[in-house]
């Protein structure tokens, strides 16, 4: 995004048009954003050529899902809906894996049946689970053992998933213990490590830990594993403040692994792929004033934005139109669903705004519509793909008679 003639665009089109012609609240995903993130993604990794497999849980339209699919991507899938939605999109099964620890039965019968990559299991009852239903259908299944490395990654505690005390994964005793299992398993094909320390992870520093934590624990197997699944969590800069994770060293640190560690890389990115491409364009229904603030009641909410009511993340906000005059008071921006944490955040001097205008949120294209809802009985908006000049409607807004 950026402003042409003092107003905001995304790509070619600016956000007046945009509300004029589809309403508001509206989520819109730049296509050459999301190109570019793709291209710079493979270029930080070309040395080694991983098998990069995007993270459908950030982001669930199929639309986005097929553009990603164009670029040689396969998919991280954490549920069936997930999986069906991959294979839909026309994503190669032999380049999706099934992670998350709570797989039902029927879940990972499909994936059997789809011939999918890897299932990453989670605990000794899932690869049992697994060695089961593969028993019943007379195959040999190709599975990972996600293994939790202990390694806090610095981020916040409701994202953070490789520490010992979060439920994913398994400790240095128990996977040691699945690798002789399945070894000795006519019906279990053990090809791969499986690891997810976190997510918004900006420091390398926890990423080279969890490197000599899995180098570690390997050469106690000794297996050869054919893949070593990194997983994702790069982050990304939702402010101005943020800084930008070092893919040179960890890079760097990746090259040195595998010059012991013989073996192909997994990635699961799905934020640094999706994260900057979204926008959500809200109009200001109201505008409230107290004593110390001025509440901007927006028609956005939290069940359009759920991550900053879920954990207190932060998103930039911008003005349609750019202007120098700028408030006396301090804005909180809010939704109006019937709850305090319906709050998007709070800015002092920002430009003056009255009822009506048209504001952007930016950076929601990661677990922005993918996290949304229909509380207090609320459509969900319309999605929008903007190419240069051209704007496509890739999913339509739901309507009050679609929840009846």
């Amino acid at each position: 995004m950026k402003y042409i003639n003092k107003k905001l665009t995304i790509e070619k089109v600016n956000l007046e048009k945009i509300a004029k012609n589809f309403n508001t609240p509206t989520y819109c995903y730049s296509y050459n954003q999301l190109k570019n993130n793709v291209i710079n993604f493979k270029k930080n990794f070309k040395t080694f050529s991983p098998l990069i497999c995007f993270a459908i849980k950030s982001n669930t339209n199929i639309n986005i899902i097929r553009e990603i699919k164009k670029f040689g991507l396969g998919a991280d899938v954490v549920s069936m809906g997930e999986l069906m939605i991959a294979i839909k999109a026309g994503i190669n099964p032999k380049k999706i894996v099934f992670s998350g620890v709570g797989k039902t039965s029927s879940e990972i019968e499909y994936a059997i049946d789809k011939k999918i990559l890897l299932i990453n299991a989670e605990s000794k009852s899932e690869i049992k689970e697994i060695e089961r239903i593969a028993k019943l259908k007379k195959k040999k299944i190709n599975v990972g053992i996600r293994f939790n490395p202990n390694t806090d990654a610095k981020t916040l505690s409701q994202i953070s998933t490789g520490k010992k005390e979060n439920k994913f994964g398994v400790n240095n005793k128990t996977f040691l213990e699945l690798v002789n299992y399945c070894r000795n398993s006519k019906n279990i094909n053990l090809r791969c490590l499986s690891v997810h320390i976190g997510s918004q992870i900006l420091d390398f520093k926890p990423y080279v830990q969890m490197l000599k934590t899995i180098q570690n624990i390997i050469s106690k197997t000794n297996y050869k594993f054919e893949f070593v699944d990194l997983g994702g969590g790069m982050g990304i800069a939702y402010d101005n403040k943020n800084k930008k994770l070092n893919y040179k060293k960890y890079n760097f640190a990746i090259k040195k692994f595998l010059k012991v560690v013989k073996t192909k890389i997994i990635f699961e990115p799905g934020r640094s792929i999706v994260g900057d491409i979204g926008t959500l364009i809200s109009k200001v229904i109201y505008i409230k004033e107290s004593a110390k603030k001025n509440f901007i009641i927006l028609d956005a909410a939290m069940n359009d934005l759920m991550r900053p009511a879920l954990y207190g993340a932060a998103h930039k906000i911008l003005p349609s139109v750019k202007s120098t005059i700028k408030a006396k008071k301090t804005y909180e921006f809010v939704g109006p669903i019937c709850e305090s944490t319906d709050k998007f955040t709070t800015i002092n001097k920002f430009q003056k705004l009255k009822e009506k205008d048209l504001v952007a949120i930016c950076d929601v294209g990661a677990y922005g519509m993918s996290l949304s809802s229909n509380y207090n009985l609320r459509p969900k908006a319309i999605e929008l793909l903007i190419k240069g000049s051209k704007i496509k409607v890739i999913k339509k807004r739901q309507k009050h008679k679609d929840l009846m």
